[in-house]
Formats: structure tokens, sequence, C-alpha cells
């Protein structure tokens, strides 16, 4: 079994906060500390600055130096994926090769998506975001690549330097459980980061049941012999690291490898609860 993993996600502050609370995380002995990709959202609670991921993550890069780095999550079909390749790469780069790539289909409560006339149905999101991640992983082999899809043309291109991490920057990738497709998708690479879907469409709660049954989905199905990560996001309280142990132990033990620490909402408990550490369990 997999060691499990600790990150955390910065919800929001000044670039200056951003990048001191990154540095409070590597000194705290979090595992990951992870920005958010967003265009603008527009929300009667929501007042958090929104900065450009890529040069957040630059500046977070220089600032550390063992903490793995990363944008939860990032919205592939709305980037163009040359572009964004290029961007990943020199992150990777800067952070000695410490760079991992969450993505998924992107939130449409973003006004980067319905103000901008970004295509909004979800299967040609899906589409946009499987021949991205077809072009991210041809282009950083540093062999030569061209691309023909139905959304993108891409003559030959041979992209240097190839990104530090072999054989690619690692890609967790969101996936609707129990849908097959696109858990099928997120087999194909590094890791998953679950999320459920009702037989009527609506989204529901993971449980640990779910877990349970996604990592005996991995164990058949996936090809691949390389490590694969299970990610699961939550909250442990401030205060009491034997209470949060409690909680996470529960989520390792259904098989997720990387609990991810988020607070969306109760801003005041970001620094404080980066400042307590990761709930590992020993």
């Amino acid at each position: 079994m997999q060691d499990m993993k600790y990150g955390f996600v910065i919800p929001g502050g000044n670039l200056n906060t951003i990048l001191d609370l990154a540095s409070a995380a590597e000194k705290a002995g979090w595992d990951g500390v992870f920005y958010w990709d967003a265009i603008y959202i527009e929300q009667p609670n929501f007042k958090a600055l929104m900065y450009d991921p890529w040069t957040v993550l630059a500046a977070i890069a220089t600032r550390t130096k063992k903490i793995r780095i990363g944008a939860l999550l990032t919205a592939v079909n709305r980037r163009r994926p040359w572009k964004l390749a290029r961007e990943a790469t020199t992150v990777d780069h800067l952070s000695g090769g410490r760079l991992i790539m969450p993505v998924g289909l992107g939130a449409l409560d973003d006004g980067g998506y319905s103000k901008v006339g970004e295509p909004l149905d979800r299967k040609t999101r899906a589409e946009l975001l499987d021949e991205g991640l077809d072009i991210l992983n041809g282009l950083w082999t540093g062999k030569p690549f061209s691309y023909h899809g139905k959304h993108y043309n891409m003559k030959k291109m041979t992209f240097r330097p190839r990104p530090i991490q072999k054989p690619r920057i690692p890609i967790w990738v969101v996936g609707a459980w129990p849908r097959m497709k696109s858990m099928r998708r997120a087999l194909k690479y590094d890791g998953l980061i679950p999320t459920k879907k009702t037989l009527s469409g609506s989204f529901a709660e993971i449980t640990l049941d779910d877990i349970r049954e996604i990592k005996k989905f991995v164990a058949t199905h996936r090809k691949a012999k390389s490590a694969f990560q299970i990610i699961q996001e939550g909250q442990t309280p401030v205060g009491s690291r034997i209470q949060g142990e409690e909680i996470v132990q529960k989520w390792e033990e259904a098989g997720a490898t990387w609990w991810i620490e988020s607070r969306w909402t109760k801003t005041n408990e970001v620094r404080p609860r980066i400042k307590q550490g990761p709930p590992r369990v020993d």
C-alpha cells in the first residue's frame, strides 16, 4: 500500500500571502501545495482574489524546495494545449521536477466559459480535454510531434526542453464514478480525483465505500504498472491532530493515497491549519 501524501489548497489572499502560505506549508511538512485555475467567478459569498495559476506556480516554485506544486485543477479544454505544454514544462524546470497537473472539464460557474463564448456542453468539453491531453503527452516527449483531431490540428513541432519528470509530468484526472468513459480516461494517466454522479445525473458525495470500489476498479482495469494516485479532498480540524488522523485514516484504509485539505469558505482557518501540519497517520 502506498503511503498517504498530504496536500493543501490555498484558496485566496494577495500574492505575498499566497507565497508565504506555500512556504509555510513546506516548513510544516505538507507534501503538496496547490493553487486554483479561474478566470472570473462572481458569487455572493465568494470574495477571493484571482491570479493566473501558472504565474503563481512559477513564483511558488522559486520560494520552495521540496513540496509538490500544482493548480487544482486545470481546465485543459479552455487552454491552447501547446501553450499549456510550454507553461507546464517551464514550471516543472523552475521547481526541479515537482509539478503535478490535476485536470478536468472545469466549472461552468466561471465566467471564463459563459462570458467569453467557450463551449459549454459536456461532450465538447470532454473531447477538447481528451485531445488536449493527447497533445500534452506528445509534446512532452521532446520528439517530433504532430496532431490531427476533431478540434485541434497541429503541424510537426519538437518541444525542447522536455519536462524534467519522466515519462511525463504526473496528470491527475477528475473522474465521475461510476461513469465508465470518465473513469477509463483517468486510468490512462497517473491519478484520479473522484466525483460521483447519480443515475439522474446529479452530483453526490463520495463515500468510503466508493473509494473501496474505485480501488478495486483501478486494480482490475488499469494496464500500466506504475503508481496510481486516488485523491480525496476534505477538511480536518484546527487544534486536534488526533481527530484529524482518525478522519484521514479511514480514507487511507479505503484506498485513498492523497488527502487534499481545502478551506474554500473558512479562510480564517487557512494559516493555522497549514502551520499545524498534515494529519499524518503514523
